[in-house]
């Protein structure tokens, strides 16, 4: 027989699995074993933000890719405040700022209270000098991330530009 407070007392999954697991879906870290997905676990930055509270503005530096683990995400264009995206649990944005320190080219912002794992440029750097082999799994994984986001992008602007050319044929 169960007693009434194991329901309410159940045991929460351990923070680490959470995070380990979360990681196993990144395509990022596609193909990485658990040995390897454990070296990036220890590089990770966790942190928590409050709803509606800014990860980062539109033209701030570059510094890392952030993993929500959980909460909700919107990426909007400034200064317009266009929606360009929501993202949910085992989203992933930022990944370019892992290559280069180029601005933001959108304001990231908390829609509902998340955690979130930041993978901070500098580290993956000290990562791949300790690590080669494992380095370069992850930079191929990550161009090939990139390409495929770019590929959707060129769609996305063909299909806009054909929209907007057959409407300036009927007008």
């Amino acid at each position: 027989m169960t007693s009434l407070w194991e329901n309410i007392f159940q045991p929460r999954e351990n923070t680490q699995d959470t995070i380990f697991s979360t990681l196993k879906r990144i395509p990022v870290f596609e193909g990485l074993n658990a040995r390897e997905l454990l070296q990036i676990e220890k590089i990770l930055h966790e942190r928590e933000y409050r709803a509606e509270e800014r990860i980062f503005l539109q033209g701030d530096p570059g510094l890392g890719m952030y993993i929500i683990v959980e909460g909700n995400v919107e990426i909007v264009s400034e200064p317009e405040q266009h929606l360009i995206a929501v993202l949910h649990d085992g989203d992933f944005f930022g990944e370019l700022a892992l290559l280069d320190e180029s601005p933001r080219t959108a304001t990231a912002q908390a829609q509902s209270p998340c955690r979130i794992l930041c993978l901070v440029q500098s580290d993956l750097f000290d990562l791949i000098d300790r690590n080669p082999k494992l380095g370069v799994k992850i930079l191929v994984q990550l161009a090939r991330t990139i390409g495929e986001r770019l590929k959707k992008t060129n769609e996305y602007v063909y299909e806009l530009k054909k929209d907007r050319e057959g409407s300036a044929d009927r007008g």
